[in-house]
């Protein structure tokens, strides 16, 4: 079964570049274009969700908090990619709960690395025997 991925981007030439990239890497893909319609899908419960931060209806910082204010969507790995400012948004990226970010236009071998690195192996956790 194919892991599935939640694009936040509101620009449609970057979704369609994400979109060949991830197809052509075996990856089903879910997409939101603003704040309000990313957590509509991120109940959806994707195995890892790549997020813009420049996005309407709730910027890309608001989501990550909204995201970690719920405790079965605040297991899913974020990556922020984002055109902002790097040295500040990482910062705060990083500390309202994403996993890596990376700076627009993200090098595809880099994202590619990272998403196989964060993306969850089992929905489930694994119990250990007693």
């Amino acid at each position: 079964m194919n892991k599935t991925i939640l694009i936040i981007e509101d620009d449609p030439d970057v979704r369609l570049g994400y979109q060949m990239r991830l197809n052509a890497n075996h990856y089903d893909l879910l997409f939101a274009s603003d704040g309000y319609t990313s957590m509509v899908e991120a109940q959806k419960k994707p195995d890892l969700i790549i997020l813009d931060l420049g996005l309407p209806a709730g910027d890309g910082f608001s989501v990550l908090e909204r995201l970690q204010a719920i405790p079965h969507l605040a297991v899913i790995p974020v990556i922020v990619v984002s055109a902002r400012e790097p040295h500040a948004n990482k910062a705060r990226a990083l500390q309202a709960g994403a996993k890596a970010f990376l700076q627009k236009p993200a090098n595809n071998d880099e994202l590619l690395a990272i998403i196989r690195r964060y993306i969850r192996k089992d929905r489930e956790p694994v119990l250990e025997a007693t």
